[in-house]
């Protein structure tokens, strides 16, 4: 690598990205397909940030499932950008089954789905018929799901509840809990609904299943993550024209005196008119240059979440569905990964353990003692299955911590630096840390970027209007 890689004829570059997570790359497309010139700096070997896949033996595994909803208008946007709408479909309509181990024999089957009616109509015959709470709690859910949708997410005053709290100001039980609100919360928040913020709740409850039918119809990668995030990702930057550097470690960032930017790379010093930071927030901290932010110590005091994924390769299928959630078990999620990896024998189960802060650090002889009972309980063809392979996935700070107050700590996409912006799932885009949260935060700093540049931001009008 040298300084005339990452310069065009004049000796100036546009616009320097650095972070190639989804931010990152939703902002360097976004950018050059502006007409910016764009160069993106990975330190990793691969692009996709924390949701990437690798190899182990003849597999293709993902660190950690990860799914979307109808309503992540930006993150499918990006799917469409990519060329990969085709391999991450969604369902025709919202239909989740769950399995209750406590239940008793022949109702231990509940599901969670919708219908064409309109909204809140289009829950009401699922939530009637949702056999995994009474029919007191059921009313009470709709009630408190009611009050929920009146809510102004637009008050700051929300950021500071306890969303636990509040639903039990709103009279919901344990039980409510634990089979319906953390069932989805702990799946999107990376957190029970007692460490959560109300507003971050309120914001999932209300785009995911009270603004639109569709809104929580799921979708997820029938292909490795990597080949959306990294391959068809890499091939999209190509073709806008993007410089993508991996292996490429920024140490530090800093003004000119002619108002742009120098970017230190090792042996290397790059110039640029604008720069995106686009990198979790520790290490945004670690780059941003003093005076860029008015309180920067707040970005250390952004908490973060773990994730713990459990992989289970049997040498028979044990799973008929494509997905279901579990009540009554440390297993939550379950997904069949089969086709995905490339398997071509038996069956492959991804254990999705969000909120994972118990277990995290756990050996995987004691994971595996706790699971493969559990998921011989949960699945009668997993009992006498062989065990082809066990082993986990950690990610330890795979979310911000979506606790109450964080709202204040996320910063916007600009900074007071003219020309340096930030992106990552942790700036405020209102979401929680998710792959839309990612994208929209890459949207609005090159957006911003644009702005200031005096460049057409024509082609982000529509997507910016959602994704703001």
């Amino acid at each position: 690598m040298n300084e005339a890689e990452f310069t065009d004829d004049s000796g100036r570059v546009g616009a320097v990205v650095i972070g190639g997570g989804l931010a990152g790359i939703t902002a360097a497309l976004a950018l050059a397909d502006a007409g910016v010139r764009v160069t993106l700096l990975e330190g990793r070997p691969r692009l996709g940030g924390l949701a990437f896949s690798f190899r182990r033996g003849e597999l293709t595994v993902d660190n950690g499932q990860h799914v979307f909803l109808r309503c992540c208008t930006a993150y499918r946007w990006f799917l469409d950008r990519v060329d990969a709408t085709a391999l991450a479909p969604l369902q025709d309509r919202l239909d989740v089954p769950v399995l209750d181990l406590e239940a008793s024999p022949g109702r231990r089957l509940g599901r969670i789905g919708r219908s064409a009616l309109p909204v809140p109509l289009h829950l009401a015959r699922s939530l009637a018929t949702y056999q995994h709470l009474s029919l007191a709690e059921r009313a009470k859910v709709g009630r408190a799901a009611l009050a929920l949708k009146g809510l102004d997410l637009t008050d700051p005053a929300l950021d500071a509840q306890n969303f636990g709290d509040w639903l039990a100001g709103h009279g919901q039980s344990r039980r409510a809990v634990e089979a319906l609100w953390d069932l989805v919360g702990v799946a999107t928040l990376n957190a029970v609904a007692q460490d959560s913020s109300l507003g971050l709740a309120a914001m999932v409850f209300k785009t995911g299943l009270l603004s639109d039918p569709g809104a929580a119809d799921i979708g997820w990668a029938r292909v490795p993550l990597g080949e959306l995030h990294d391959t068809l990702a890499r091939k999209a930057l190509d073709s806008a024209g993007v410089r993508t550097e991996i292996r490429t470690r920024v140490t530090s960032v800093s003004s000119l005196e002619n108002g742009r930017w120098s970017v230190q790379v090792p042996g290397e010093r790059i110039e640029a008119d604008t720069v995106v930071l686009a990198v979790p927030q520790r290490e945004a901290h670690d780059l941003l240059p003093e005076g860029a932010l008015d309180a920067p110590g707040r970005l250390l005091d952004i908490g973060t979440a773990p994730i713990l994924n459990v992989h289970v390769v049997y040498d028979r299928k044990v799973l008929t569905a494509p997905f279901f959630a579990a009540l009554g078990s440390p297993v939550q999620w379950v997904f069949d990964r089969t086709e995905a990896s490339g398997l071509r024998e038996g069956q492959y189960l991804a254990l999705s353990q969000s909120a994972a802060q118990d277990e995290i650090d756990e050996p995987v002889a004691a994971l595996r003692e706790r699971y493969l009972p559990e998921l011989e309980r949960l699945l009668p063809g997993a009992r006498g299955a062989v065990v082809e392979d066990f082993f986990v996935t950690r990610e330890r700070t795979a979310t911000f911590a979506p606790a109450p107050g964080v709202g204040r700590l996320r910063p916007g996409a600009r900074t007071n630096a003219p020309g340096l912006y930030l992106a990552g799932a942790w700036t405020a885009t209102g979401w929680p840390a998710t792959m839309e949260s990612a994208v929209r935060s890459g949207v609005g700093a090159a957006d911003a970027a644009l702005g200031a540049l005096g460049r057409p931001r024509d082609h982000l009008l529509g997507l910016f209007e959602e994704a703001a």
